[in-house]
């Protein structure tokens, strides 16, 4: 049976509150011993002596949608996972904020621990999620992923 493509997509900042919401969801999953988390975080970039205020997120919603699926079913495959969820923000998410949340559960933590960095960097490889660095200055360029 083909699993239906789940929108990742929040808009503006992903808050504590969801966060936090997420985890505590679990605690009834009783066949579940680890969990691990990445909160990718706006970051107050100096570039070129202008300082970053803001990341505004904008993505080809289907497209990204299709690679984030993707990407989690490659992932259930390869590691022994009970549980993952993926989150990213579109809109304007403000420095200190989190804009990308990652939350992956298994049995065991060596699961969960090399799961999520190669969930991660396939995230950061493959979706097509663009983000526009805004400066204090109201000028604004586009993010390069490293």
């Amino acid at each position: 049976m083909k699993k239906k493509i789940k929108n990742v997509f929040v808009e503006g900042a992903i808050g504590p509150d969801f966060i936090a919401g997420s985890i505590a969801k679990h605690q009834s999953k009783t066949q579940i011993g680890a969990h691990d988390i990445f909160l990718g975080q706006v970051r107050a970039d100096d570039i070129d002596g202008r300082t970053v205020s803001a990341i505004e997120y904008t993505a080809y919603e289907s497209m990204a949608n299709q690679k984030f699926h993707e990407i989690r079913e490659a992932a259930f495959e390869k590691f022994d996972l009970a549980c993952m969820h993926i989150y990213h923000s579109l809109g304007k998410v403000a420095v200190g904020e989190i804009c990308l949340f990652v939350f992956v559960s298994s049995p065991h933590r060596k699961e969960v621990f090399e799961a999520l960095h190669h969930i991660v960097e396939e995230i950061k490889g493959h979706v097509p999620v663009f983000g526009k660095e805004l400066f204090e200055d109201d000028s604004y360029q586009w993010k390069v992923n490293t």
